[in-house]
């Protein structure tokens, strides 16, 4: 099938999710990720209005940012180190792999040095595996007030990758945990004086194997590359 043949499937089961769910249209936004994916790629699917792609590798960034239209966004999804901050800064939408106050920080000087605000989200490994980075739960919850503290960081919300898994059921109750989790993330920040409307809502969840169900169990964001795109290959890299 075609990249437009697949945006419209995963699109469509993402609508019949939500509709399932009970939650509104348009709830969910799907991030198409194009890592190791040529930019002709992304552009099949920018022509079939996809406006957000997530990219794991900060040289990919860097190379596909002046290459794209100017209103499409890109998501860093992937393990992010603090030397390489400064080149991801003011290129991407959105940071979703903030997983220590180290980072936040380094995140935080280089958003400052540029005068703009970066959009974070913490990750958390919730399901504890050992080959994962990511807050655990409790962690997560103890970082957020010093992150509150810090200037040109903006807290958005949570990201998780689940198990990779054949029954996507099996990561129902991971992303249940997660959605829990945002709420006590919220009701803390309320209680140290945020405002209503400053409050996290974002929810990254799902893969091509478990957005359907990440998507019935709350997720805004959704992470779809190999659905839209294909099989990735991985042999040009280092």
């Amino acid at each position: 099938m075609s990249i437009a043949e697949n945006i419209k499937r995963v699109e469509k089961n993402i609508e019949d999710a939500l509709m399932r769910s009970g939650r509104k249209p348009g709830e969910t936004k799907l991030i198409a990720v194009s890592k190791t994916k040529p930019v002709e790629d992304m552009l099949s699917a920018y022509s079939e209005g996809v406006r957000d792609f997530g990219e794991n590798y900060v040289q990919e960034i860097v190379q596909k940012y002046d290459n794209i239209p100017s209103d499409a966004r890109l998501h860093m999804i992937g393990h992010l180190q603090t030397n390489k901050v400064k080149k991801v800064v003011g290129r991407v939408a959105m940071i979703h792999s903030v997983d220590s106050l180290h980072l936040a920080e380094a995140i935080s000087r280089e958003s400052l040095k540029q005068g703009i605000t970066t959009d974070v989200l913490l990750e958390v490994n919730i399901a504890d595996e050992a080959t994962k980075y990511g807050f655990t739960r409790a962690e997560a919850m103890a970082v957020v007030p010093e992150i509150m503290e810090l200037s040109g960081v903006a807290l958005r919300g949570l990201m998780t990758s689940a198990p990779i898994t054949e029954d996507p059921e099996t990561n129902r109750t991971y992303f249940k945990a997660m959605r829990e989790l945002l709420s006590e993330m919220r009701e803390l920040m309320r209680q140290r004086g945020t405002a209503e409307e400053k409050l996290p809502t974002e929810l990254s969840l799902g893969m091509t194997g478990d957005y359907i169900v990440a998507v019935e169990e709350g997720a805004t964001m959704v992470r779809v590359g190999t659905a839209i795109f294909g099989a990735r290959d991985y042999s040009s890299r280092a």
